[in-house]
């Protein structure tokens, strides 16, 4: 999936665009900007790429020969993968950019839009998503936790599949571990501009956080409340990073 002249650790993104000539403007700018860009040129290929390929992003059109980009991320989200998606399309009204956030999406740009808007989106959707300096495994409270798939394993095998928000507020506390997070830090770093969660939404997060990694949720021992400020990770004595 890396293009030559890619870092081994760039940011990888999968475009699904069937129009050639807009997939190699997109393709020729991600590469200008240093990410590993894969590209597919229908539905059917590119749900298969999703499926087969570790994406850190997928740059999704809507309107797609074989299979629509709608029905895609439906489909990759009931599969419990939650890869960023930016859908592209042409169908600017507000229930298309209604159906496709409800569809699974995190951003949605009308065509024609400027390069620039999209390389900022882009880098936006990666900056929330993914970890700080490409530390994709971490070892939390007995649970290995893999970044980049959006998964977490417990002690006894078990699976589970973290949600955007979950991935995000356990990036950060356990990138800060020992501080005290503010909730506006994790409202800027894992919600962004474009969500206004209630302090109740970031509560919910957490409790589902302390059900998958706290021997006792109702006391814990690594995500801790402090009232009025924010949230504290305390480590395993010998450090959360592999």
């Amino acid at each position: 999936m890396s293009p030559a002249g890619a870092r081994p650790d760039a940011p990888r993104i999968l475009v699904v665009e069937d129009e050639a000539v807009m997939a190699e403007v997109l393709r020729d700018n991600l590469e200008a900007e240093g990410y590993a860009v894969e590209v597919a040129p229908d539905g059917l290929q590119g749900e298969a790429a999703w499926r087969r390929g570790a994406a850190d992003l997928v740059v999704l059109d809507v309107m797609l020969p074989g299979r629509d980009g709608f029905a895609i991320c439906e489909r990759r989200r009931a599969a419990g993968d939650a890869t960023p998606v930016l859908f592209l399309s042409a169908r600017g009204e507000a229930e298309d950019r209604v159906r496709g956030l409800a569809a699974g999406g995190d951003d949605y740009l009308t065509k024609p839009f400027h390069l620039p808007e999209f390389l900022l989106r882009v880098e936006a959707l990666l900056r929330r998503g993914a970890p700080r300096g490409h530390a994709h495994r971490l070892q939390v409270a007995g649970c290995d936790v893999d970044l980049r798939a959006w998964t977490l394993t417990r002690p006894d095998g078990t699976l589970e599949h973290l949600g955007e928000r979950e991935r995000g507020i356990l990036r950060l506390l356990v990138e800060r571990a020992g501080e005290v997070v503010p909730r506006d830090d994790i409202l800027d770093e894992v919600w962004g501009d474009d969500a206004f969660p209630s302090s109740r939404t970031i509560d919910n997060v957490v409790m589902r956080l302390r059900r998958l990694l706290e021997p006792d949720p109702s006391t814990p021992v690594h995500l801790h409340t402090v009232w009025g400020v924010g949230y504290r990770f305390t480590p395993e004595p010998e450090g959360p990073l592999k």
